[in-house]
């Protein structure tokens, strides 16, 4: 799988574009602010519906115009598929497949598997509990269609027992016989969220640490917890012992909503004793391990997108993790880069075939391509 096309209007600072990408590597290279991020925005919408960046979809069009489109054209083993996306102002979005529209966006996460490296991911870190969750999220759905199933149906029934515990505190009366309806259904669906992403840290954390050592050499010891209300304990138990302190505050304040991760390095947590090499060497093996899990459960390759590689990275660390995307275990790769000529000498001397794009106040210019 490949995109092999790539048109934009109105999207962004784009009035409007059309690339044409290489099979393996395409650099987009330009001054800040010019539109390189933009450019692997738009490849993520075509993959996950939604922004990387931005989850208002309105302010994604381009300013003073009513509606945006994002179509891509994929290779796919056995036909070209095209996807497209618009959105008019005020109105809802459309997505579709092959000319046909969805009936639920969740029916397409999943079909072009796609891994986004940015430097947006130090919030991973730096943040609380919600952005892990994300991460974890995103990872799972694009392999398991019942995880999703059941994200999206625990999230329903925990609105609603939100809902009835405000009802309760404001009424001051208490029908525990309609809670426990919530209940059962929160149970049911945390369970099976919790048991995937239990089994997904359990495999997933040795691919992490192969990385981390490939990139930083070697010089530092890294790991990741999965931290649950239910790791220890019962649901139907958790949600009981926990009951009071729900109705005096009128929220849930346990299950797998907070669930949350640990980094750590040589077992301290990263957030406060790593530099930020190290934090940014972290989240790049998380990225790549992230992009593996994938590849071996789909049988497909992901598309990997690198936004601003050098951030933070020494050379030697850049040139390891070059090394790394560009072997044959990895399919297509976008990277950006404010350096004009950078990328394309890094890759000059290997064989590979790529392409590098100019970028300029929303005009993309193809500087140089090779097929070697």
């Amino acid at each position: 799988m490949f995109l092999k096309k790539l048109s934009v209007l109105n999207f962004k600072n784009y009035p409007e574009a059309e690339l044409s990408f290489s099979k393996q590597i395409n650099c987009l290279t330009g001054n800040n602010g010019e539109g390189k991020t933009n450019i692997l925005d738009a490849i993520h919408y075509l993959s996950f519906c939604k922004s990387f960046f931005n989850p208002i979809d309105s302010q994604n069009i381009l300013h003073d115009s009513q509606f945006f489109m994002v179509q891509g054209l994929f290779e796919m083993p056995e036909q070209d598929d095209e996807v497209y996306c618009g959105l008019k102002r005020n109105q809802k979005k459309q997505f579709k497949r092959n000319k046909k529209e969805y009936s639920r966006l969740a029916d397409h996460i999943g079909l072009y598997p796609l891994v986004m490296i940015s430097p947006a991911d130090s919030e991973l870190i730096t943040e609380g509990s919600e952005s892990r969750r994300r991460f974890i999220d995103s990872v799972i759905a694009q392999f398991d269609r019942d995880y999703l199933e059941n994200l999206i149906s625990y999230n329903k029934v925990l609105s609603h027992r939100n809902a009835l515990l405000k009802q309760f505190g404001d009424s001051r009366q208490f029908d525990k016989t309609s809670l426990e309806i919530w209940d059962m259904q929160l149970v049911e669906h945390g369970k099976k969220v919790h048991n995937s992403r239990q089994k997904f840290i359990n495999s997933f954390v040795s691919t992490f640490q192969s990385y981390y050592e490939l990139i930083s050499g070697g010089k530092e010891k890294v790991n990741i917890l999965y931290l649950s209300h239910l790791n220890e304990n019962a649901f139907e138990d958790v949600l009981e012992k926990a009951l009071n302190r729900d109705r005096a505050i009128e929220y849930t304040t346990v299950g797998i909503h907070k669930d949350d991760l640990e980094f750590t390095i040589n077992e301290y947590p990263i957030k406060k004793f790593a530099s930020q090499g190290q934090q940014k060497s972290f989240l790049i093996a998380l990225k790549l391990a992230q992009f593996d899990f994938i590849k071996k459960i789909k049988k497909i390759t992901p598309i990997l997108l690198l936004d601003d590689i050098y951030d933070k990275l020494d050379d030697l660390r850049v040139k390891q993790l070059m090394e790394i995307v560009s072997s044959d275990n990895f399919g297509q790769l976008f990277i950006t880069d404010t350096h004009p000529t950078r990328l394309a000498d890094l890759f000059a001397t290997s064989r590979v075939d790529f392409k590098v794009f100019k970028i300029a106040n929303g005009n993309v210019i193809l500087a140089e391509s090779t097929n070697n």
